[in-house]
């Protein structure tokens, strides 16, 4: 077992891990046969469009105006992002984990998410993330994606820690295996169980008891 006291800071997804993914395929699936859309012309025009809204170059409006609104439509841009939004949910034993180890051991908790400005604002404001998050590491503010390695290095310039007092919760392989390669000891999160096991397996047992 490693020593807690190396892992002062927590690096973690948002999508995946403390919430349900943001705006992945199968949303836009929904948000085709909800608005009555062309699923292929949606998706063709949101792949063209997405990463540059998610680097935070491209605002949801105009994201939008790109992918859905190109055309008149029976619906408005406030009914489109209200079904966005909606398809946020939490993970509450995930969101209880990271902030029971906060309070247990300390650490820093840094978010390092792909997501775009409106939406990863809505999601941190209503599911209260910042109330235990120091940093937000998002691409919409870094101007940087993940699978970028400096968007790690930014996250450990503003958390102030070094790679080895990382411990970092992601749900995309690829990833874990970037961080890794960066000295961050990563885990693969598949399940709370799972999670909790590994991190157990770093010195970050869960619960709220006081600090041994």
């Amino acid at each position: 077992m490693i020593n807690s006291d190396e892992i002062t800071c927590m690096f973690v997804d948002i999508g995946g891990v403390l919430l349900t993914d943001g705006w992945i395929h199968d949303y836009r699936v929904l948000a085709a046969k909800t608005f009555d859309l062309d699923p292929d012309d949606l998706e063709a025009r949101h792949h063209q469009a997405y990463e540059t809204h998610e680097a935070g170059m491209l605002s949801l409006a105009d994201y939008l105006k790109l992918v859905v609104f190109h055309r008149e439509r029976s619906f408005t841009r406030e009914q489109f992002e209200q079904f966005m939004f909606a398809q946020s949910k939490p993970y509450p034993e995930m969101i209880e984990l990271v902030r029971n180890l906060k309070a247990k051991y300390g650490l820093k908790i840094v978010v390092v998410s792909n997501e775009g400005r409106e939406l990863n604002g809505h999601r941190i404001r209503a599911f209260r993330l910042d109330e235990f998050v120091d940093a937000f590491i998002s691409s919409c503010f870094v101007h940087l994606r993940k699978p970028d390695p400096e968007v790690f290095r930014r996250a450990l310039d503003v958390a102030q820690v070094t790679a080895g007092e990382v411990v970092y919760l992601e749900n995309t392989s690829m990833f874990v295996q970037i961080a890794e390669g960066l000295g961050i000891r990563s885990i693969l999160h598949t399940s709370y169980q799972s999670t909790c096991v590994q991190l157990a397996a770093f010195g970050l047992a869960n619960g709220r008891e006081e600090r041994p």
